[in-house]
């Protein structure tokens, strides 16, 4: 059996290929990072015989793959995360892996896959997946973030600017331009936080809408983002991304 992983964290992509080696006959054949360079792959080669698909990729949503390709081949999401994307692949009898991923995990996912391909049973339509993800979810409201000491200050929402990583650490600006170390990794927090008010612009940020100042046009198609607070280096919004992005931020 042929497998394609798709998941932008190294160590989880490492950890997943020893566990697919031990379970059984399954060749890794190759493991991509991004929409953009999983959009270019199944443009150039046939379909494997199953993928592991991380939701949280560094240039956006898995779900942007399928507005662009059309993946016949059973589908295995994986979730740090998530508890609401589990309930919806129970309900669609689209499998899952919750993260760090087992091999009892692993080997339930095969055996599942292995009956959908000897029955009638199918996968649903992804927006119909997509359309359960966005219903019904509670959002993070505050935080409770450590300080100098042994203090925990609750960290409103509504004031972060953005979010990003700095020095291996999460870290949230906010809006008076104060700065706390968030517990969660960025995948987490795009999770937890409401997708209308925040956009995942990288591998690196996170920045809410009404952070946002202007946005310039940059090199190869790209979008650059300016916010009304300071930040060390430019956040940009690859071509893959840029009409998601302008449609995030106009509401659509």
């Amino acid at each position: 059996m042929k497998a394609l992983i798709i998941e932008d964290e190294a160590l989880a992509a490492r950890h997943l290929q020893s566990v697919l080696s031990e379970v059984g006959n399954i060749q890794v054949i190759t493991v991509l990072d991004s929409v953009m360079s999983t959009v270019e792959w199944f443009g150039e080669n046939s379909q494997p015989d199953l993928v592991f698909m991380d939701i949280h990729l560094a240039d956006g949503s898995a779900f942007l793959i399928f507005e662009h390709v059309n993946i016949t081949c059973p589908i295995v999401f994986t979730t740090a995360y998530d508890e609401y994307a589990i309930k919806a692949f129970q309900v669609n009898s689209i499998d899952y892996l919750l993260k760090p991923i087992t091999h009892v995990g692993v080997e339930r996912s095969l055996e599942k896959m292995k009956r959908l391909k000897g029955s009638q049973e199918s996968q649903p339509d992804i927006n119909q997946l997509i359309a359960l993800f966005s219903k019904d979810k509670s959002y993070k409201t505050h935080f409770l973030v450590p300080v100098k000491g042994s203090k925990l200050v609750p960290l409103q929402v509504k004031d972060i600017a953005y979010i990003h990583i700095e020095d291996a650490l999460v870290k949230a600006k906010t809006n008076d331009e104060k700065s706390f170390v968030l517990e969660n990794t960025l995948d987490e927090l795009a999770a937890m936080l409401n997708p209308v008010d925040f956009f995942r612009a990288n591998r690196q940020f996170i920045v809410a809408r009404n952070s946002i100042k202007e946005v310039d046009f940059y090199f190869n198609s790209r979008l650059s983002i300016n916010l009304k607070v300071k930040v060390a280096e430019k956040i940009l919004i690859s071509k893959v991304r840029v009409t998601e992005f302008k449609e995030w931020f106009s509401g659509k």
